[in-house]
């Protein structure tokens, strides 16, 4: 994975960001070593007493379990030899800016996407007391994406804006993060890299957030150091998705929670206007066409697509949902934009075919080979140069793609099979 990763310029960072048990710290550190020789280029602690151990000489990043929302948390964490700290979720974005200005010589990395928890990364118990799981190790067996009712000091059911009481809500289930439209801002604030919360989510989830996020980034930068190819429009909504909030960035902004459901809601696509058995009548957005398989919801409830007649939806079972009480309708997976998501990345190089006094040189990139190859002078020299340039140029299923050939060589006959053998092990 590290070779695949460095190919294209990608750095790899491995989480080690659990409390160990002091008969597990031997372990750990044998792990750093063993990461370390095989060139990872950081580990992302929690854990401050492995700084105590032989640890590598490697990189080290202070995860977020270590709770890093203040200048004079980060200026220590500086100091103990961090490079770069990754950030609370929950601070705004005049704390990030005062935490870059009061540290500026330190890395800082911000989450912009994925779930959220409803307590400080690091700082949560709820799991250790109520189900002897903890957070810090892993096991969190995540009590804020229950259903509770709410009641007040006196036991009272509390009601709702809509004076319904507060009955199996899942009141501490919060949306996911979304501050895609403020990256020039955390930018501006001192943010040197972003982070998309993925644990447990599938490619699908990744292909599309990654692509849509680096979409984002190369506009506000101008900063093309790749070629990225897919063949679908990246759009958050289509994947694992609770709603969105942007958080604390900007103050309180509600709403926080999604009190219907913990599961992936996905996009709003219409209304529920009656259900008889495995029919629905719905009326949807404008643009959206639902497919055989598509998976939809109301409030907690899923269920999917087995065929559609206009306006009428037959689904797979019968609602346990009244439509007059819950009527908005969620598609959390759509098949066919599912079966469209590609993405292929490929990394532009210049080639350049030089003669030398015996032979020739080829340059890919950073790779270069020279070839001790007589010299035959080309009975059609316009076709010969066009033959190395198209030769050298079929990179195929490599992470490379050609940006610009050139041939710095007078038009001399080379075989096809010779000019491809010389691109094969040249590109290796």
């Amino acid at each position: 994975m590290v070779r695949y990763a460095h190919t294209y310029g990608v750095q790899v960072l491995v989480t080690l960001n659990t409390l160990l048990h002091e008969e597990e710290y031997a372990d750990a550190v044998a792990l750093a070593h063993a990461l370390y020789k095989i060139g990872v280029d950081a580990l992302i602690i929690q854990d401050l007493h492995l700084l105590d151990l032989d640890l590598p000489p490697i990189r080290l990043h202070a995860s977020t379990q270590c709770d890093n929302r203040t200048p004079e948390h980060v200026a220590q964490l500086r100091d103990l030899g961090f490079k770069r700290v990754v950030l609370a979720r929950e601070l705004s974005i005049d704390e990030i800016r005062a935490i870059h200005e009061a540290v500026p010589d330190i890395e800082l990395e911000a989450f912009v996407h994925g779930a959220l928890c409803v307590s400080y990364s690091g700082r949560c118990y709820i799991s250790e007391v109520l189900a002897n799981r903890s957070a810090n190790r892993g096991a969190c067996a995540q009590f804020c994406r229950m259903a509770y009712d709410v009641l007040d000091e006196s036991m009272n059911e509390v009601l709702d804006d809509a004076g319904q009481p507060i009955h199996q809500r899942y009141v501490l289930s919060l949306q996911d993060l979304d501050r895609s439209a403020y990256l020039n801002e955390l930018i501006d604030a001192g943010v040197t890299t972003f982070k998309i919360e993925g644990r447990l989510k599938d490619a699908d989830y990744v292909t599309n957030i990654t692509a849509y996020y680096r979409e984002k980034i190369d506009a506000l930068t101008h900063s093309f150091t790749h070629s990225l190819i897919h063949s679908f429009t990246p759009d958050p909504e289509k994947t694992f998705h609770r709603g969105a909030t942007d958080y604390f960035l900007h103050g309180r902004t509600r709403p926080l929670a999604n009190w219907n459901t913990p599961k992936s809601t996905g996009e709003y696509v219409g209304e529920v206007l009656e259900a008889r058995g495995n029919t629905l009548r719905v009326r949807l957005q404008e643009g959206v066409v639902l497919h055989n398989g598509d998976g939809l919801t109301i409030g907690a409830e899923g269920f999917s697509v087995n065929g559609v007649e206009g306006n009428l939806i037959k689904i797979n079972k019968p609602l346990t949902t009244n439509p007059l009480t819950a009527n908005r309708l969620f598609r959390n997976l759509d098949v066919e934009f599912t079966k469209n998501l590609h993405s292929e990345r490929r990394i532009p190089v210049d080639i350049v075919f030089r003669e030398t006094e015996e032979g020739f040189e080829v340059r890919i990139g950073d790779k270069q080979k020279h070839f001790a190859y007589a010299k035959e002078p080309a009975k059609n020299e316009a076709k010969a140069l066009e033959t190395i340039r198209t030769q050298l140029s079929k990179l195929g299923d490599t992470p490379y793609i050609a940006r610009e050939v050139r041939v710095e060589s007078a038009p001399y006959f080379i075989p096809i099979s010779i000019l491809n053998e010389w691109r094969r092990n040249t590109i290796i």
